[in-house]
């Protein structure tokens, strides 16, 4: 039997942040992403990034402990990948490097950058496959 679900790429993930003003200063002023849509009545803002996107849903109190984040981290592909811009701009907004190195993704092996998002969230820079 053929499988029915066929995916072609990822849609979207959410994010649960407790500071927007902080969350959508680093995806978009940092990271050069925009806002696609703003649902105050959700608590839900949509960051556009590239054909997908990134959800930013606003929590003010904690997640009880069964829906505890397990998330590792979630990589951005980066073209043009400008090591030395893009070290500068992460530095000039105050942005520490938390791991480097050439890893595996979607189109093979390739340098990337780890930073951390104001919540927390291990967010990669993935340059090209080399």
């Amino acid at each position: 039997m053929t499988n029915p679900i066929q995916v072609n790429q990822m849609d979207h993930i959410v994010l649960v942040t407790r500071d927007k003003a902080a969350m959508l200063a680093f995806y978009c002023d940092v990271l050069g992403l925009s806002i696609d849509r703003d649902r105050p009545e959700l608590g839900l803002t949509h960051i556009r990034c590239g054909p997908q996107m990134i959800d930013l849903i606003v929590r003010t109190t904690p997640r009880p402990a069964r829906e505890a984040h397990n998330q590792d981290h979630f990589a951005l592909q980066v073209r043009p990948f400008d090591e030395t811009a893009i070290r500068a701009h992460l530095a000039a907004h105050g942005i520490e490097i938390a791991e480097e190195g050439a890893r595996y993704g979607a189109d093979g092996v390739g340098f990337s950058l780890y930073i951390r998002d104001p919540e927390g969230n291990l967010v990669e820079l993935k340059g090209p496959s080399v």
